[in-house]
């Protein structure tokens, strides 16, 4: 009876980690709460500031890529916030899942807030600024868990793995926005009309 119970045991365990990871079981008491920073680290982009707020914004203020549609849902959609479903796979076939808000502070700032998640509280900002031709992508913000140094320890996990996907984040971000800034620096090829009016 005893092996049935620890068997019992682990498998609920393994079930409960698999719907707080997934973000489908936030376990949000506010019991011992440990809030912890997230960043802060920059980017150098080479591409003006609204350039870049454009590439942050179009997935979710417009239409959604169907590169992205494993990664990002919109689940609501406003003028200059959203609320949308973000999924990052993980090492060992599990896929974080969390629900945000998602506001737009034109030119300059893009604000989250953490709806649910692997843990109750986690607000992020993304900041621009110029920095001569180019833009200074910024990113900062803070994390909590609860259950004391439970808490702590499953904090910097999930902190860890979500600073992870904004680096990467970031990486496709600069990418897109210094491809679209060279598309529009290059000069014209010859017979290129390039004054539609």
């Amino acid at each position: 009876m005893g092996v049935l119970r620890l068997a019992a045991g682990v498998a609920a365990a393994r079930v409960g980690y698999r719907l707080v990871v997934g973000g489908e079981l936030t376990l949000d008491t506010g019991w011992g709460r440990t809030v912890r920073p997230l960043g802060p680290f920059a980017v150098p982009v080479d591409a003006p500031p609204e350039v870049v707020f454009d590439v942050i914004a179009a997935p979710y203020l417009g239409r959604t890529p169907a590169a992205m549609a494993d990664k990002l849902r919109v689940l609501e959609r406003g003028t200059d916030m959203v609320l949308a479903l973000h999924r990052t796979a993980l090492p060992g076939g599990l896929v974080a899942g969390t629900v945000e808000t998602v506001r737009f502070h034109r030119p300059d700032r893009v604000d989250f807030r953490l709806v649910r998640g692997p843990v109750p509280h986690v607000t992020e900002h993304f900041l621009l600024s110029a920095d001569g031709a180019g833009t200074r992508l910024e990113y900062g913000g803070e994390l909590g868990a609860d259950f004391w140094a439970v808490g702590r320890w499953w904090a910097d996990r999930v902190a860890a793995a979500w600073e992870a996907a904004v680096r990467s984040s970031f990486a496709g971000i600069r990418a897109e926005a210094e491809r679209r800034a060279q598309v529009g620096r290059r000069p014209p090829i010859e017979g290129e009309n390039v004054d539609p009016a």
